[in-house]
């Protein structure tokens, strides 16, 4: 059964028609990696909102290269990703925070231009629970001259992504984009099978009295983050003089996504608790492609010493510390470290 669109909506695949012919920085395998992308989106939305009647909650009984366990919606979230990319023709090589290493494309197919590096279910510790989870996802060029990439051409700093972008599942599935021209949401309409704009250039707060983080790792923290949380704790009667008060998602893309929509400050910060650990989230997977939105959005993205999309990579599962959202309180806790390692 075929549906005709409702007057004056302007689909994704419209709207990147009209990015490509009036700016011009989008050319025609860009925009087919962001609609096949966005398909498997709608396919991951459709197994997550079936829930325990599709048979797909709970440990998948395997661990992920980071030694964690994966669920089962982990794993059909990759292959859907990896199976709806495979064959277009517009991309050179995939990673997955679920794989070890990249994953090339057969060689029966043609080869594109652009890397798409991706977590398939962000949050899914929370899937069996019903909370938000979701994509995100971060496209690169592919180095010149390499026509079988390896890990070493997925090591580019954020600064070279050409797109970012995530889906949330939750109440509605929502899509969020950048092409590096501000910062658009879609949301899935499920009756007609598209992803209509429903926002357009989303701006963060500079200023806000939100903050998420996990106030269970408070006794691992380095001094400089105890400092900035004291702060925020004392509330009106403390340096701060006005209250703050938490939100904790612990699933990046609906902590993120609530940012994105009233401000907020979100941190992942480094700790003690394993000293052997720079971070926790993954530059490629999860820091880069969110601090490109954050940023595009007007919001700033730091590690605590330094800017995201500025952090060359080493290694493809490399983790950094997160530290992101409304400009002004991003500055103060980032200052707050680099004092400190002055």
């Amino acid at each position: 059964m075929s549906s005709t669109p409702l007057p004056g909506r302007i689909s994704l695949s419209r709207f990147l028609i009209e990015q490509q012919r009036e700016k011009g920085h989008l050319n025609a395998d860009l925009r087919l990696l962001i609609e096949v992308v966005a398909r498997a989106c709608k396919r991951i939305s459709i197994a997550v909102g079936k829930g325990a009647l599709g048979g797909a909650l709970g440990s998948a009984g395997t661990q992920n290269v980071q030694g964690e366990t994966q669920k089962k919606l982990d794993v059909v979230s990759n292959e859907l990703l990896l199976e709806a990319n495979e064959w277009g023709g517009h991309l050179a090589a995939l990673a997955s925070e679920e794989m070890d290493d990249p994953h090339p494309i057969p060689h029966r197919y043609p080869k594109g231009e652009y890397l798409l590096v991706f977590d398939p279910l962000d949050g899914s510790s929370n899937i069996d629970v019903n909370i938000s989870v979701g994509t995100i996802f971060s496209v690169l060029r592919c180095p010149d001259g390499i026509k079988d990439p390896d890990e070493s051409s997925f090591l580019q700093p954020g600064t070279r992504q050409v797109a970012a972008g995530y889906a949330v599942y939750g109440s509605s599935t929502v899509l969020v984009l950048t092409l590096g021209d501000g910062v658009h949401q879609f949301t899935l309409d499920r009756e007609y099978g598209d992803f209509p704009l429903t926002q357009s250039d989303l701006r963060i707060p500079e200023d806000t009295s939100e903050f998420a983080i996990n106030m269970s790792n408070m006794r691992h923290w380095e001094a400089p983050m105890r400092r900035y949380i004291d702060e925020l704790l004392a509330g009106r009667t403390g340096p701060r003089g006005r209250d703050f008060n938490m939100r904790w998602v612990a699933s990046m893309v609906a902590d993120v996504h609530r940012i994105l929509t009233r401000g907020g400050i979100f941190i992942y910060p480094r700790d003690l608790k394993d000293p052997s650990k720079p971070g926790k989230l993954r530059l490629m997977y999860e820091a880069n492609p969110m601090a490109m939105i954050v940023e595009q959005a007007g919001g700033a993205a730091t590690t605590g010493l330094e800017r995201i999309l500025d952090v060359q990579p080493t290694a493809l599962h490399q983790r950094v510390p997160v530290f992101l959202g409304s400009k002004n309180e991003v500055e103060r806790v980032t200052a707050y470290h680099r004092e400190a390692a002055a």
